[in-house]
């Protein structure tokens, strides 16, 4: 009974840090841009939506699988992200923040819509997926599309940590983050370097929604369930820090799948959001965030 119970919790663990590393990424894209702009982009989760139904159009059209559309999908995404900010951010940047809220929250409304008008409310699956069933890691048995998902997360995540704490214009974001008319007088340019923020927060979610593709539904509110656990990733981790992000995933990923297990599965999202109203009373900049 021990080692039964005990085979349960190994795979309850390792399924809840594979599904925590697909929530560091979505929550990424928006740990970018709220540390360059802060400012909160309520459409995220919708990007996130859109990136799933990219694969899906490309699944019908072309026939490729999620995976093999994956960099179509984030390139179309990284495009949206800059279009977003150029057509919509930009003209209210030196609005009231209250503002910005509207702009990014109706952008929300209008992308769930348009989602709605075009495919419906049905819930859809791709069918040609790049593999499918499951192995065997030591006892642990492990769904190899979400193996990959994890994978194809981790590898992006640190792409984008290095790129921005490794190169020049990585450096540029963060100087635009800390200072932006400090980072002008040194020549760069701000309205580019948020342009960039926008682009790459949505190209992450543009990879997320590939790999999620490959195993989970596609429908119009999909993005109000991981936009909203993307949300508290941020806020869990702190306002604006990569690797607070990584690791606020893997904790709330943990904390669903052993409160679904060991408690109730109704209940798993009402221990996640008691953590982090736990965390937000003695630490409110987050784990890793800025004390």
């Amino acid at each position: 009974m021990g080692e039964m119970l005990e085979g349960v919790l190994l795979q309850t663990v390792a399924s809840g840090l594979l599904w925590g590393c697909i929530y560091a990424l979505i929550a990424l894209g928006l740990t970018i841009i709220y540390g360059v702009m802060n400012i909160v982009n309520f459409a995220h989760g919708d990007f996130f939506m859109i990136s799933m139904f990219l694969a899906y159009a490309f699944s019908l059209v072309l026939g490729l699988t999620p995976l093999a559309s994956l960099p179509l999908v984030t390139a179309c995404l990284f495009v949206v992200g800059v279009v977003s900010y150029k057509g919509l951010i930009k003209p209210v940047l030196n609005a009231p923040p209250l503002a910005q809220i509207f702009a990014t929250f109706g952008l929300m409304i209008f992308l769930r819509g348009l989602a709605q008008f075009i495919f419906g409310a049905d819930y859809r699956t791709i069918s040609n997926v790049a593999a499918s069933g499951r192995i065997d890691l030591g006892g642990i048995f492990v769904a190899i599309p979400q193996l990959i998902a994890a994978a194809g997360a981790v590898v992006m995540f640190v792409t984008v940590y290095l790129f921005i704490t490794k190169t020049r214009t990585g450096w540029a974001l963060m100087a635009v983050a800390e200072n932006k008319q400090a980072a002008a007088l040194m020549g760069i340019d701000g309205d580019k370097m948020f342009a960039l923020a926008w682009g790459l927060g949505a190209a992450c979610v543009g990879v997320a929604g590939s790999l999620l593709a490959n195993f989970y539904y596609v429908f119009p509110e999909v993005g109000a369930v991981f936009g909203f656990l993307a949300f508290v990733t941020v806020a869990l981790g702190g306002f604006g820090s990569i690797s607070g992000a990584f690791f606020a995933g893997l904790i709330i990923g943990l904390t669903e799948a052993l409160a679904g297990i060991l408690i109730d599965p109704s209940l798993k999202y009402v221990v996640v959001f008691m953590i982090y109203l736990l965390v937000m009373l003695f630490r409110p900049r987050g784990l890793l965030g800025n004390a």
